[in-house]
């Protein structure tokens, strides 16, 4: 299943600018706002540079990428949550395995501001304060919905139901001294984790902030803007990173040596594309495995620190119910040995069991039986 990241942000920030950019996608610009309900939507591979040359060795029938799945939402006017947000836009929210917000840093007098100002560090803070609202007002429907609820339930349903009330509560504390659940969740047991999956809380989501820059602010403006956001806005499962949407959305539409030519130019280093994907994949806690033969080359992934069993099921569920074992090559040991057969001459092919701790970039046959 795809990693799921919704760009979010204030109108007027780029964010669809952004999302092309990240998808090479065409999606309208300028007149996307938040009175639409259907998101722009795209599916991206996932750039691997050792996925090419894991193909380029085993030169298979097929090469299968990672995949990530890219939602562009309308934007998020100041003061939505406290009206109300609409069910569509809460619910592509709610279902986002971590969140991008764009935030403008570039001037253009044809584009206005809302605020008719430009201030990242005040579109930051109107965002999280949205964010942290609309959560605010999901814990106390709850909190109404149980204390109805409490005087009909009896034995173990009242157990559970008194201790979701005491969670609730506690984030209720959280977000009313504006800490967004993420920073909550964190040291909660497994079972206070499982009440709280349902509710797709925003707050609680990894939060990618991107900064969309002009032209004129690469380098050394860049970094300086950076700098001070991250001293003011840096928090656990939070990243901040810069691109010029507009001028990346132009590169995105390049033959690659072309786009490589002008990137080198303009002093940019990477895509924006492959950037944003490891810096989510980061926050979120993922990395990828490899499979591979002469049928296929696949990367999977899973989250840092999966079992090898756990991870036979992002495969099949029936190799995971039929699991034996792992066989195991780290992908640097199978590159400098030059090969899987030379990989188990030198004694780098490994046998595992169930509980072994996958590793970022293991390449992996599991045997099964069912």
């Amino acid at each position: 299943m795809a990693t799921t990241l919704v760009i979010l942000g204030l109108p007027a920030s780029g964010k669809t600018t952004v999302f092309n950019a990240l998808t090479k996608a065409d999606a309208a610009t300028g007149t996307f706002g938040g009175q639409s309900d259907e998101p722009n939507l795209a599916n991206v591979k996932v750039p691997d540079e050792r996925l090419d040359i894991l193909t380029e060795m085993f030169k298979p029938q097929r090469r299968v990428p990672a995949d990530v799945q890219y939602l562009d939402v309308g934007g998020i006017a100041k003061g939505i949550a406290e009206k109300g947000m609409a069910g569509a836009l809460l619910g592509h929210l709610s279902q986002a395995d971590a969140l991008v917000h764009v935030v403008r840093a570039f001037e253009d007098p044809n584009v206005p501001h809302a605020e008719e100002t430009v201030d990242p560090a005040r579109d930051i803070e109107t965002i999280n304060l949205e964010l942290l609202f609309s959560d605010l007002a999901t814990v106390e429907r709850r909190l109404v919905r149980i204390t109805s609820q409490l005087p009909k339930l009896h034995g173990r349903e009242r157990e559970a139901t008194e201790r979701e009330q005491v969670l609730m509560l506690q984030l209720k504390d959280a977000l009313e001294a504006d800490t967004p659940l993420r920073e909550v969740v964190a040291d909660l047991d497994l079972d206070d984790e499982k009440v709280l999956r349902g509710f797709g809380f925003l707050t609680a989501k990894p939060l990618l902030i991107l900064l969309n820059l002009g032209e004129d602010q690469l380098g050394t403006p860049a970094e300086s803007l950076l700098g001070r956001l991250r001293e003011g806005f840096q928090r656990p499962r939070v990243a901040i990173d810069a691109l010029a949407g507009k001028i990346e959305m132009e590169i995105s539409r390049l033959e690659p040596e072309d786009a490589l030519a002008f990137m080198d130019d303009l002093g940019i280093p990477e895509s924006s594309l492959g950037r944003t994907i490891r810096l989510s994949f980061d926050l979120l806690g993922l990395m990828p495995f490899f499979t591979v033969g002469p049928d296929e080359c696949r990367a999977w992934t899973v989250p840092r620190g999966v079992i090898a069993v756990d991870a036979a099921g992002e495969i099949h569920s029936d190799i995971q119910r039929g699991f034996i074992r792992a066989e195991v090559v780290s992908y640097d040991d199978l590159i400098s040995t030059g090969g899987l057969s030379e990989a188990k001459k030198a004694g780098k092919f490994r046998r595992e069991g169930r509980d072994y701790i996958f590793q970022d970039g293991d390449v992996v046959n599991f045997l099964f039986n069912v």
